[in-house]
């Protein structure tokens, strides 16, 4: 309970402080279990894509691994070597209740042709498309995995702000408005029997004077 002053204007401003506390409390919430279905949701995601990408790199291996038996490794890094492709990563952000979480497009630009099809294995083609293909996956991974580590440290936040509401900030107020609440009244019975006790006195001396006077207003 707060060390305040029991007054009427204390009062007020506790009680507007209070009315604001659990206003937060409720927005605090709410926002928690957006956070929380949302975290579900990407750690669902990111164990999927990392299955995705694991079994795209070893089929991406499998097929090299066709193409060096089909070739031989001497060919293959020559073909290696004449292979141009360009990369570009870009990095945008989104909101999810006021987290910044990272998007992460990846795109290649090819400059075909490499190399002559004749004599080449028909797995290198294959094998370059499943890099690629294994390559934009992992940059959507690293995605989901920062957006996880993102929305989880957030997640603890606001936690922390839940339980500190809920647990210190709104009974600490609901105890000092009562006491407040409390103090006033039984000033107010106070003043009340203070005031009945002045209308006996003035009674009593009106009685001894023989005269009568009027009931004095808003005392009964």
């Amino acid at each position: 309970m707060r060390n305040v002053a029991p007054t009427k204007s204390q009062q007020m401003k506790l009680k507007q402080e209070l009315s604001f506390a659990q206003l937060g409390y409720e927005l605090l919430d709410q926002k928690r279990n957006i956070l929380v279905l949302e975290l579900l949701s990407l750690v669902d995601q990111a164990v999927d894509y990392q299955q995705r990408v694991e079994k795209s790199l070893a089929e991406a291996y499998r097929m090299l691994s066709r193409c060096s038996a089909d070739m031989g490794q001497l060919q293959m890094s020559r073909l290696a070597s004449a292979v141009f492709i360009e990369s570009d990563i870009t990095l945008s952000q989104r909101r999810v209740m006021g987290v910044m979480l990272p998007v992460v497009d990846t795109t290649f630009r090819d400059h075909a042709p490499y190399y002559s099809p004749k004599n080449t294995s028909a797995w290198v083609d294959a094998s370059i498309r499943e890099y690629k293909h294994a390559l934009s996956m992992m940059g959507h991974l690293a995605e989901l995995k920062v957006s996880i580590m993102r929305l989880a440290e957030e997640v603890k936040t606001t936690i922390r702000k839940v339980h500190a509401l809920d647990r210190i900030a709104i009974p600490e107020l609901q105890d000092t408005v009562k006491f407040i609440d409390g103090r006033l009244e039984e000033h107010e019975r106070e003043m009340f029997i203070r005031m009945k006790r002045v209308k006996q006195m003035l009674t009593k001396q009106e009685e001894r004077h023989g005269t009568t006077s009027p009931s004095h207003p808003g005392i009964s």
